[in-house]
């Protein structure tokens, strides 16, 4: 775990193995997401839709979606 310090213009350096881990380099945009006491940090993706592709893959069983149809029925 790195320590950084917040600098008179509310910058902070991250580190360089934070940064390789990410895979970011200068001008590359970052999300930055609160989450109570803590701050995560993300790449932007510069396609959203690659980024999710397939996130649900395996949230339903195979054949779910002919069950549901022969439902309405």
């Amino acid at each position: 775990m790195r320590e950084v310090k917040l600098s008179s213009k509310y910058q902070i350096v991250i580190a360089r193995e934070v940064r390789d881990a990410l895979g970011v380099k200068a001008g590359d945009r970052l999300l930055v997401v609160p989450r109570g006491n803590a701050v995560i940090l993300l790449r932007k993706p510069k396609n959203y839709a690659k980024a999710i592709s397939g996130l649900g893959k395996d949230i339903y069983e195979s054949n779910y979606l002919d069950k549901e149809r022969q439902s309405w029925s």
